[in-house]
Parts: structure tokens; C-alpha cells; sequence
């Protein structure tokens, strides 16, 4: 009798053990399923930075961007475009790389700046793409070259005679900092030319739209900027593009413009434009942004607003982007170096 009610004890005993094995293994699935579960991100509003004032081509793609994304419902959240200006980009960038980190929250566009701003001598930003996560590049733009519609200058090489005679007469402005894209458009084609970039006058402002602004006040002579963000003001007659730096005509409101190219310059440039996330951004958030943004760039509204902006297609997704960002790197850097303004 007691052999048995000893055998039974342990049996009853062992049962137990095994029952609380089994919960621990199921609490530890539990706990393991429980890491690895979705926080539904996003779960709040959105906010896309436009690093400059309101007007120019980052505004104008943050706009477009969030514009696209809610009207399809691709993302649900509400979206808002921030403008936050200062050193053509690099002071939002110390921001973000520094007190942003992990904000999934808040996503940025930008264009050549984030690489010539981490590469240039004066006034560099100690910041770059390598301190973000890039997410898609969506566009490409182009530089060009403007006057007010009533100056005396209609063609890219008068201008350029004139800088030539005496480098100092005419001032350039642009919406970056010297050394940054807008500066670099403003004084490749003198570069090309023969003129020492270093002696061409250029004053920079916060962005493309106070830059036309400066133009037509009379504050400046010649402009260089992106070419979509001069685009109304063709059409309200307030401005005449002297030449753009794509290989070939752009075509649409432009179409009667010139390449530099095709006026004997070899002045190329292409802007691209894209969207970044935070450097430590989570797995979940990046999957979610890139699947969003492969859905915008196949959307048809999203065709038909780069149609009527005047840009032109050209996505790659992150991986790819990441990688044509540090081919551009060593292409800034080589320019930089022939115009004496690496840092």
C-alpha cells in the first residue's frame, strides 16, 4: 500500500512538473511572440520637415508628398509639413542627428545639400546622410540659370561674358549657403567657362523662394536654382531661364529653354530629391515607409503630380538610394575639390 501511494505521489508529482514546464515554455513563447509583435506604428501624426522656408523645391516636395499620401489613403495618419530654415538645411540637420534619432514620427526630404553640407569647407555641417536612414529618392530636377524677365541678358554665354570681364559686377544669389547646391549651379557654368568661381559674387538666402524674391526686387542679377521651383514665374511672365543643366531639353514650360550644353557649356547637374527617416529608425517603421513609398511612386496621382510640378521620375528604393548617395559623395567631393571648397 505504501509502495503504491509513493509510486502515485511521484507520478502526481511529476505530472505537475511537467504541467509547469509546459506553462514556462508557453509564457516564454508567450514573452518571445510578445517582442516581436507589431506596434501598429504609426499610431500619430506624421511630420515631414522641409529644412528650408516655405517656396522652394524641398517645400515643394514635402507638400506634394503629403498631399499624394493622404489623398490615397497610403497613409492614414495625418501628415504635416514642417519648414524649419537655416544654413541651407544643416542647421535642421543637427537637429535631427542629434535630438531626433529615434523619431519615427518625423521624416525629412532633402536633395545634394545633405552631401555638399558634410563635404564643403565653409561653414560644413559635421552631419550627413550617414546620419540618417534614407528611405526612397522620388525625383530628379535640374539646375537653372534666371534673370528677370525684362533684363538685358537673354542668353547664358552674355552673362557669362560679362562675369568673365569683371567677376564681381554681377551678383548671383541662390536659397543655400556658398559652397552648397544653389551656389554651385550659380557658378558651374562660369567655372566651365574659364572664370575662377572663387571671384563670382553670391549671396545666399533661405531658400529658392526668397531667392526669386531677391530677383525680382532687384537684389540680385542672376539666380541659380532648381528649375520646378521657377516654374510659375515662367508662366507668369516675372522671369526669363537663361539655361537649365540637364543633358537635353526638359521639355513642357520649358521647352524653349536651352540646355548649357547646347550653348557651348559643359554645365551638368541633376538634382535629385528624396525622403529620410531618423538614423536609428525601427525595422517596423523602415518596412512601413518603404512599402508606402513604393505605393506612391506607382500610384498614378502620384504621376500626375510630378507631371504638373515639372519634375521627372526617378525612384529608387532604400537600399538602392543608399548606395547612388555614396557614389554622389565622391562626385561632390571631386568638384568641391576643383573649386577649392572642400573642407
Amino acid at each position: 500500500m505504501f509502495s503504491i501511494k509513493k509510486i502515485s505521489a511521484c507520478f502526481c508529482a511529476g505530472v505537475l512538473a511537467l504541467s509547469l514546464g509546459a506553462c514556462s515554455s508557453g509564457e516564454q513563447t508567450a514573452g518571445s511572440d510578445k517582442k516581436e509583435k507589431s506596434t501598429g506604428y504609426p499610431t500619430k501624426a506624421i511630420s515631414v520637415v522641409a529644412p528650408s522656408g516655405a517656396g522652394g523645391g524641398w517645400d515643394l516636395t514635402a507638400r506634394s508628398l503629403t498631399k499624394v499620401l493622404a489623398e490615397t489613403k497610403i497613409v492614414e495618419q495625418p501628415l504635416t509639413v514642417e519648414n524649419k530654415p537655416g544654413g541651407g538645411g544643416a542647421v535642421f540637420m543637427a537637429e535631427y542627428a542629434t535630438q531626433q534619432v529615434e523619431n519615427n514620427d518625423m521624416l525629412f526630404v532633402n536633395s545634394p545639400p545633405i552631401i555638399i553640407n558634410n563635404l564643403k569647407k565653409e561653414g560644413n555641417s559635421p552631419f550627413g546622410y550617414k546620419n540618417t536612414t534614407p528611405l526612397a529618392q522620388l525625383t530628379k530636377d535640374y539646375g537653372a540659370i534666371v534673370v528677370k524677365a525684362d533684363s538685358k541678358f537673354t542668353d547664358l554665354k552674355s552673362v557669362l561674358e560679362e562675369v568673365k570681364k569683371d567677376p564681381s559686377k554681377l551678383t548671383f544669389a541662390g536659397g543655400s549657403a556658398p559652397g552648397s547646391m544653389d551656389h554651385l549651379i550659380s557658378i558651374l557654368p562660369a567655372y566651365k567657362y574659364g572664370v575662377d568661381p572663387t571671384k563670382v559674387k553670391y549671396v545666399s538666402y533661405d531658400g529658392g523662394g526668397e531667392a526669386i524674391t531677391a530677383l525680382l526686387g532687384g537684389n540680385a542679377d542672376v539666380i541659380g536654382t532648381d528649375a520646378s521651383s521657377v516654374k510659375e514665374f515662367i508662366k507668369s511672365g516675372d522671369v526669363r531661364v537663361l539655361a537649365v543643366t540637364s543633358t537635353e531639353r526638359i521639355g513642357g514650360d520649358f521647352k524653349d529653354v536651352p540646355t548649357a550644353i547646347e550653348q557651348g557649356v559643359e554645365a551638368e547637374f541633376t538634382i535629385w530629391r528624396g525622403v529620410f527617416g531618423p538614423e536609428k529608425m525601427s525595422e517596423e517603421a523602415k518596412k512601413y515607409w518603404e512599402s508606402s513609398l513604393e505605393k506612391l511612386v506607382n500610384s498614378p496621382e502620384w504621376k500626375k503630380e510630378v507631371e504638373t510640378q515639372g519634375w521627372e521620375m526617378e525612384y529608387k528604393n532604400s537600399s538602392d538610394f543608399t548606395k547612388f548617395l555614396e557614389e554622389q559623395e565622391t562626385q561632390v567631393q571631386q568638384l568641391l575639390t576643383a573649386l577649392g571648397m572642400e573642407k
